[in-house]
């Protein structure tokens, strides 16, 4: 059977159909049901970071990395593979650890967002931040903002955690310098620390 003697495929058509219409008039389209549709073009989108509320124009395709860095000035947030492998762009999503750069701006309204810059209160910085600049575990500091919000949610998590616990929270994390040794040490003290509290 060749090309034109196969038969057509119904389902495709009426799956495609309403997409392709919906995605070709801007973000004024409705579906159906009328709830909106966002996109193709930019749209306002109301963030929550570090207990405030944030305004940012955003397309479907921003993720949350970019609306961070280029919209709201938090550059602390790193781009580095920005495939999700090295883990520089972590930001916390409702307290979970979460790579930011494979995370759409869209999909984080109606979260809570913290990133490096939130991490610290007004007038402390975090146990991590501290035990960090105390046990020297920054090099080139690139990785050092994503590490440390992974190193931090463990802390926050489980303040006994041990060095394997340590290690597992930065396992995703690539540290081109080689500073782990310093990273476990800092955060295990962190952990001691907020232990004693």
């Amino acid at each position: 059977m060749d090309q034109t003697d196969r038969p057509s495929n119904p389902g495709a058509t009426a799956i495609a159909t309403p997409l392709r219409d919906n995605f070709t008039h801007g973000a004024a389209t409705t579906l159906e049901d009328r709830s909106p549709v966002f996109g193709p073009e930019a749209g306002a989108l109301t963030l929550f970071v570090n207990g405030r509320s944030a305004r940012v124009q955003a397309d479907p395709a921003t993720t949350l990395a970019e609306a961070l860095r280029y919209s709201l000035g938090l550059t602390g947030t790193k781009i580095g593979c920005d495939r999700g492998a090295c883990s520089a762009c972590t930001v916390w999503l409702d307290g979970e650890v979460a790579a930011s750069c494979m995370t759409l701006a869209l999909d984080a309204r109606g979260r809570q967002i913290t990133t490096i810059e939130g991490l610290a209160d007004r007038t402390n910085l975090h146990a991590v931040q501290q035990a960090f600049i105390e046990h020297d575990a920054m090099q080139c500091g690139f990785c050092t903002p994503g590490m440390v919000m992974s190193c931090a949610a463990l802390v926050e998590r489980n303040p006994e955690c041990t060095l394997e616990d340590v290690k597992a929270a930065v396992s995703g994390h690539l540290c081109r310098c080689g500073t782990y040794p310093n990273v476990f040490e800092a955060t295990l003290a962190a952990a001691r620390a907020r232990a004693t509290k």
